[in-house]
């Protein structure tokens, strides 16, 4: 009866990490680059919408000065997120952020795997050839790609860690 229920917990775990794998997929796919004007995207915004600066600090309670360090501190990417949804509100936008994969979450995955799964066998073949066992490459590239695929799989808490 336990077994089962670690089986549901597991299966219930694989098919949430499954969710957010594929929507995290989809934002990367969906989306382009996009490059942050010269200006930034406060100051750039507010001309679009054509308030000044003295018109947006009377909207958020602050300086007209706290409007021009906000948007110097964007250029410079010192400004909080906080501080951007703040301001994007006042001027009745959002502030969208995010991270997507440059890939895919599983060629990262995949990757990591990959080198992790290359500098355990290479080491492990370091050893072996000392005492004339090595391996050719052949095996080395099979066992590498053997132990990625059991790493892949089931991702130890080590999984980040290098090796």
């Amino acid at each position: 009866m336990i077994f089962d229920k670690v089986q549901i917990v597991m299966g219930v775990r694989e098919t949430a990490i499954k969710q957010v794998i594929a929507y995290v997929n989809q934002c990367a796919e969906a989306s382009r680059p996009i490059k942050a004007p010269k200006k930034g995207w406060l100051a750039t915004f507010r001309d679009a919408i054509g308030i000044s600066g003295a018109g947006l600090a009377h909207r958020v309670g602050v300086t007209r000065a706290a409007i021009a360090q906000a948007e110097r501190s964007e250029r410079n990417g010192a400004i909080t997120i906080k501080h951007m949804e703040r301001l994007a509100h006042a001027m009745g936008g959002r502030f969208v952020y995010a991270i997507v994969p440059e890939t895919s979450i599983a060629d990262i995955i995949e990757d990591q795997a990959r080198h992790k799964a290359e500098a355990i066998v290479k080491r492990t073949s370091g050893h072996m050839a000392l005492e004339q066992q090595a391996l050719s490459p052949k095996q080395l590239r099979e066992e590498i790609e053997r132990l990625a695929n059991e790493l892949v799989r089931e991702r130890p808490s080590d999984f980040w860690d290098e090796p």
